[in-house]
């Protein structure tokens, strides 16, 4: 683990003087074998440095090659740091009260790297072409860059299966994820907002499978079944923006449909005492969500656990029914444009999306009853909040004008969305 977290602390360092004006830190602590994570803000007036941790207040002392600072909490417990400077990256030791007995005093191994200072000339259009993918969302894996608030990022994600545009497996099947992004002055607490610019296949194939799963079959369906998952592979045509069965007869020999691009998943990473998670799974945080409208034009709200967020994305589908029920969807690698932003202090419960014409709430869970309420609660927080509408008039809404569709069946857990359409809505 200790490896891990160096590696990526060391990932993204840059030249630059130990310590500046108005800077910030990750700091990682080690609580008996558990790394937690936490921004460090830092002013310095000579060799005098005040700021926060986390928003705990900090006040200490730098010299070229050793930082001390105390952080006190909002009951005055003090944690003291004490680390060996070296560049961009500091480690050492942190003394802090016992979680279980705040009269005693409990040491832990702490190491730290600097966040680069955001380059001037404003927003910027970053091309990251990546090399390795990831099969979990990983709050310990090293970001592949940073990337500020109004930046664009232009990157490509593999197939579900770990295949590029050229048809080479680079990673293990499972929906590989190109990531994470560390998203600057992302924090705990905060929503970070994703703008899909562009979805564009870069191939002209998609595979995916004659399976109904097994939560969309009748008894009697279920029976018949037997015979299918088999694999099926669609052509893409790229310039007329539709799909076809490859080798399809009778019925489907014509069958053609309007290509919708879509990512399965987007996810920011799990927050402090949850491990890695599946690239199959979904939570709050996101994860292998399935929803066919998370599409180029479209808004996601994440809600930030980690310092940075890391962001991740990928397993692109060229085209979604709801709910996914072969199982596999139209399974392709893909061109992607997005941007990102950050609602500060603002907390939000699960994923939404937003359209030019509709705000939506994803619920998922392991049923679709409680996928239904977790979406229903989540929409009538979104009005509350942003609204300014009563318990009362929120259910009025909805009972009116409220739509839900089923976003995955297909997955460990399954999703439903509430959608509202924004010209029924008063201001935010």
């Amino acid at each position: 683990m200790r490896n891990t977290i160096i590696a990526m602390l060391a990932a993204l360092l840059v030249p630059s003087p130990a310590l500046a004006e108005s800077e910030q830190w990750i700091v990682a602590v080690d609580l008996w074998g558990n790394t937690a994570y936490s921004t460090l803000t830092i002013d310095r007036d000579g060799e005098r440095i005040s700021g926060n941790l986390d928003g705990d207040r900090v006040e200490g002392a730098v010299s070229k090659r050793k930082l001390e600072f105390t952080a006190a909490d909002a009951k005055g417990a003090p944690s003291r740091f004490t680390a060996t400077l070296s560049g961009d990256r500091a480690s050492g030791e942190a003394e802090m009260p016992d979680t279980n007995d705040a009269a005693r005093r409990v040491r832990h191994a702490f190491i730290a790297r600097r966040i680069p200072d955001r380059p001037a000339g404003g927003p910027r259009v970053i091309d990251f072409r990546p090399t390795d993918f990831s099969n979990a969302f990983d709050p310990h894996r090293a970001p592949v860059t940073t990337i500020w608030p109004g930046d664009t990022v232009r990157t490509s994600t593999i197939d579900s299966g770990g295949v590029d545009a050229a048809g080479v497996t680079r990673a293990l099947f499972g929906n590989p994820q190109t990531g994470p992004f560390f998203v600057a002055g992302a924090a705990p607490g905060d929503t970070l907002v994703v703008t899909i610019k562009r979805l564009a296949p870069n191939r002209d194939w998609a595979d995916s499978l004659d399976a109904v799963v097994g939560r969309a079959a009748g008894l009697a369906l279920a029976k018949q079944l037997d015979g299918l998952g088999k694999p099926v592979r669609w052509r893409l045509d790229r310039t007329r923006g539709t799909a076809s069965p490859e080798g399809a007869e009778g019925a489907l020999k014509d069958y053609a449909v309007p290509l919708r691009p879509m990512l399965g998943g987007l996810a920011v990473a799990p927050g402090f005492g949850f491990q890695p998670v599946s690239t199959g799974d979904t939570g709050n945080f996101g994860g292998n969500m399935d929803f066919n409208e998370v599409v180029e034009g479209n808004r996601v709200y994440l809600p930030v656990q980690q310092p940075g967020a890391l962001l991740y994305l990928g397993d692109a589908h060229a085209l979604q029914g709801d709910g996914e029920t072969t199982q596999y969807a139209l399974e392709t690698s893909m061109d992607v444009e997005f941007s990102v932003d950050l609602v500060k202090g603002k907390r939000i419960a699960m994923p939404r999306v937003e359209s030019p014409t509709e705000i939506m709430v994803l619920g998922q869970a392991g049923s679709l009853d409680d996928a239904l309420k977790a979406a229903n609660t989540g929409m009538i927080a979104w009005l509350r909040a942003d609204y300014g509408m009563t318990l009362s008039q929120a259910a009025q809404v909805m009972g009116s004008a409220a739509k839900f569709s089923i976003a995955n069946l297909a997955g460990r857990s399954v999703g439903v969305a509430a959608k509202l359409d924004k010209s029924l809505l008063p201001r935010r």
